[in-house]
């Protein structure tokens, strides 16, 4: 107990006072304040910085993995394969100053973005991987004969960049493999560039457009000439009969577009040329060419998967995964449509933004102001980016800024699969904890407080458990319920169970030795001696004696739960993905290429696991001091 005194009083008026005139019962009685064993153990907790600063942290990773879920929803189906391994960064969105006033063009598909000013300069922003020590490799290292140059088109695919200077020269820079620029592809399914191309000079004032997909690039020329090169094999299906219906069947283009494996476009007459590819012919239930009819198509637009088309009476066909468009007001006019990876955008003669499309990014949400008429007159659509411009200046921009913990093989956000995961990995720790709890607390009481035959065969069964090897036979039983047909989430509760089944019995025999030592009291002589019933005297009367080393034991179970849940999944018996746990998420990384080049990736997991435990660790070895009687007391 801690004992505190008022002070005396020291003042001589005061002394005299009480001699003659007597004093007041706070004077004349002295006051003592006894505080409680569980006050004074708050107090010398929070005496202790380093078991504060644990217990600060412990509950912020706590609400860390409670509440963040809410606004970090996980969806287990998503998958972006344009932005795998993507480092921690935030300058996806980072458009260089002297990109925000009149570009000529923004390109993207994949994780970085380039761009060409006015003064035919090229910037690129975001972030690119290469295992390639070659610079030229690097989408963002801008060759210097590209810096020299005055540019004055360009255009980025998945990994590769094309620009073309003002005196018609082409540059490429980025993975070649399969020929994206150039002729040296090392990899089958090139479709090289024209010899022309590299031998000559393209007529800058003759280029129409030039646009870069996944590992494929065209030009495409004001006399319908048309170049493609790259890996048309499997990124260009349909190359052979766009070749044909342009060469052989006088077909001239107006403008093309990219999908992932194929390549459509418009003619000059507004048709819809889409060579053999038979994937967008049905629209609305009907053939998509008889369903236009007469009216020409005005504009094109693609991203992987979907293709919008624009017609004369400003109608919007959408075709593929992304069936649908914006509903515009009546009378509206559309006045432009682009296109990044995975949405679309369009400008109205108004001035009013729209777009739509999978905006799981966010490139889908438009700022509130961009709603009003006369907001933007010129939008750029990048990969999962969008830049809005008026009269020249950049306006507004949105879309994803970056992964602040970056992204893993298959393009998820680490931070969202950390937060989901590791409210997972303590839900899974904390109800394994409260089964272990409950049948140690059952089994060490009556244990500890019967004794003799009861005492001796509880103590066996005890033994029993404690003599399978825990993390094996924990492996035999996920391993059995791998191959079972039931639910993940039934799966899931029954790994719960099984841990606190495996981990009651040091509880019990903590619980079993401090019950012995408070039976042989005096009030529990008292207690029976007036009839109490021996179960309520053992659960009622003699376990709140105990309950200080029964939560010194759970705070340390909580940790070493959490470890073998996260040790399960770390060998593969625990929860399976897609459904992240922190442990399964580091069992993603074992293998030497993740650990040395995609380091955040397992550093953040390992990370978040270490200190949570480390912090309940502290938290139990403190609360374990301070509830020892025989530790020093604090005065």
């Amino acid at each position: 107990m801690e004992k505190k005194q008022n002070k005396r009083p020291s003042n001589f008026a005061q002394i005299l006072k009480r001699m003659f005139l007597g004093g007041t019962i706070e004077h004349t009685v002295e006051n003592e304040r006894y505080d409680s064993p569980s006050k004074l153990a708050v107090k010398r907790f929070f005496r202790k910085p380093i078991a504060v600063t644990a217990l600060i942290i412990l509950i912020a990773m706590i609400l860390f993995v409670i509440i963040g879920p809410i606004f970090m929803p996980i969806d287990l189906s998503y998958t972006e394969t344009l932005h795998q391994n993507v480092a921690p960064n935030l300058s996806m969105m980072s458009i260089p100053s002297e990109m925000k006033d009149s570009p000529s063009s923004i390109s993207s598909q994949g994780s970085f973005t380039i761009g060409v000013d006015k003064d035919g300069n090229v910037h690129t922003w975001g972030y690119f991987y290469t295992f390639s020590e070659d610079p030229e490799k690097d989408v963002m290292n801008i060759p210097e004969a590209v810096q020299n140059a005055n540019i004055v088109l360009g255009a980025a695919g998945t990994d590769h960049c094309i620009a073309i200077g003002d005196d018609g020269t082409i540059y490429g820079w980025g993975d070649d493999d399969v020929a994206q620029y150039g002729r040296d592809g090392r990899m089958l399914g090139q479709y090289p560039q024209p010899m022309e191309l590299i031998n000559g000079k393209i007529v800058v004032d003759n280029v129409s457009q030039l646009i870069c997909g996944d590992q494929m690039t065209a030009i495409l020329m004001n006399d319908g000439t048309l170049y493609v090169w790259g890996n048309a094999m499997a990124k260009c299906l349909n190359l052979d009969s766009i070749y044909k219906a342009v060469n052989k069947d006088g077909v001239k283009l107006q403008k093309i577009c990219f999908t992932n494996t194929n390549m459509f476009g418009i003619s000059e007459d507004g048709k819809f040329i889409t060579g053999n590819n038979k994937q967008y012919e049905i629209y609305r239930g009907q053939n998509t060419q008889e369903y236009i009819g007469n009216r020409k198509v005005v504009d094109i637009a693609s991203t992987g998967d979907s293709i919008v088309l624009l017609l004369e009476d400003s109608e919007l066909i959408s075709l593929g995964a992304i069936t649908s468009g914006p509903e515009l007001p009546e009378g509206e006019t559309i006045a432009a449509v682009a296109s990044g990876s995975r949405h679309f955008v369009l400008t109205t003669v108004s001035g009013k933004v729209y777009a739509w499309g999978n905006g799981a990014l966010n490139q889908t949400d438009v700022p509130k102001n961009l709603t009003e008429e006369g907001a933007a007159d010129t939008v750029f659509a990048s990969g999962f980016q969008n830049y809005a411009f008026k009269d020249g200046k950049l306006v507004e921009k949105w879309g994803l800024k970056g992964y602040l913990m970056g992204t893993d093989d298959l393009g998820r956000d680490v931070l969202n699969r950390v937060v989901n995961g590791g409210r997972m990995t303590m839900t899974i720790g904390a109800v394994a904890v409260i089964v272990s709890s409950i049948i140690g607390i059952i089994v060490g009481c009556i244990s500890g407080y019967f004794g003799g035959w009861v005492d001796l065969l509880l103590m066996r069964i005890t033994e029993i458990f404690s003599a399978i090897p825990f993390l094996p036979f924990a492996l035999v039983l996920s391993a059995i319920l791998q191959g079972s047909s039931l639910q993940e989430d039934t799966r899931i509760f029954i790994i719960m169970i099984i841990l606190g089944l495996l981990s009651w019995t040091g509880l019990a025999k903590l619980v079993r030795g401090q019950i012995l030592a408070e039976r042989e009291k005096e009030f529990v002589v008292a207690a029976q001696s007036m009839g109490i019933k021996e179960s309520r005297i053992a659960f009622k009367h003699i376990l709140p004696n105990v309950v200080s080393v029964i939560i010194v034991s759970l705070t340390l179970d909580f940790a070493t739960c959490m470890l073998t849940e996260s040790s399960l999944s770390y060998l593969g018996f625990g929860v399976k993905l897609p459904r992240p746990t922190w442990g399964n998420m580091l069992d993603g990384c074992r293998n030497s290429i993740v650990i040395q080049h995609f380091w955040w990736r397992w550093i953040f997991p390992a990370l978040f696991l270490a200190i949570t435990v480390i912090c309940i660790n502290i938290i139990g070895d403190t609360l374990r001091d301070i509830m020892d009687p025989k530790s020093e007391v604090e005065k």
